[in-house]
C-alpha cells in the first residue's frame, strides 16, 4: 500500500486518515530535537505492538516487550536503533504507560544505518488527541492506526513531501478540538 502525507491527512490507498506531525513542522533538513517530519520517500520496516493492549494486529509485527528502548543518543553506536534496558544512554521507552505506542509502524528514516544527528525514531502511532502535535512522528487516531497496521506490508512507501502550511489548527478546529 503506498501512503502519502496531504494537507488533508496521511492517504492509505483510497482511505484519508486525519493525523498529526510534528511540532518543528515538515522539513527537508532534519535534526535530533527539531520537532520536525522528515520530508522523503521512506518505507516502512517495522510493525510493534503491545501484546497487553492489543491483539497482534498482522503477522509480521513484533512484540514491544518491558525493557524494550530506542536510542536516541545520537553519537552512540546504537543511535536510532531499538535496545534493552540496562541501557544508560539517552534513549526512548518503547512500553509507554499511556497508550501512544502501542501500536508503532517504523520508517527507515535514517535506519538503519543512522547517521549523527539527523534524527530518530520516526514512528506512525497513536495521537494524543487530534490536531496535538507531535516530536516529529506522524500520529492518527487508534482506530486508523488499527486499520493501517492490518492493511500495511514491510517495505510499503510513505510519502512526505513538502507542504506549504500544514493545516494543524484548522484540523483541530475541524475536529472540537485545540
Amino acid at each position: 500500500m503506498r501512503l502519502a502525507l496531504t494537507p488533508m491527512g496521511l492517504r492509505a490507498g483510497s482511505r484519508l486518515i486525519p493525523c498529526s506531525v510534528g511540532r518543528g513542522g515538515i522539513r527537508a533538513e532534519k535534526r535530533e530535537g527539531d520537532g520536525a517530519t522528515p520530508i522523503g520517500l521512506h518505507r516502512i520496516v517495522g510493525l510493534l505492538y503491545r501484546p497487553d493492549r492489543v491483539a497482534r494486529p498482522n503477522a509480521w509485527a513484533r512484540p514491544i516487550l518491558p525493557g524494550d528502548l530506542w536510542c536516541d543518543a545520537s553519537g552512540h553506536a546504537a543511535y536510532n536503533q531499538p535496545v534493552r534496558a540496562p541501557f544508560t544512554p539517552s534513549h526512548e521507552a518503547m512500553r509507554r504507560p499511556d497508550p501512544l505506542y502501542d501500536i508503532v509502524l517504523v520508517t527507515d528514516w535514517n535506519h538503519p544505518q543512522a547517521r549523527p544527528g539527523l534524527g530518530s525514531a520516526i514512528f506512525l502511532h497513536q495521537w494524543r488527541r487530534p490536531g496535538f502535535p507531535t516530536a516529529g512522528c506522524i500520529a492518527m487516531a487508534r482506530r486508523d492506526l488499527l486499520w493501517l497496521a492490518a492493511a500495511v506490508a514491510p517495505g510499503d512507501p510513505l510519502e512526505v513531501r513538502a507542504l506549504s502550511r500544514w493545516p494543524a489548527r484548522r484540523a483541530a478546529r475541524h475536529w472540537g478540538k485545540d
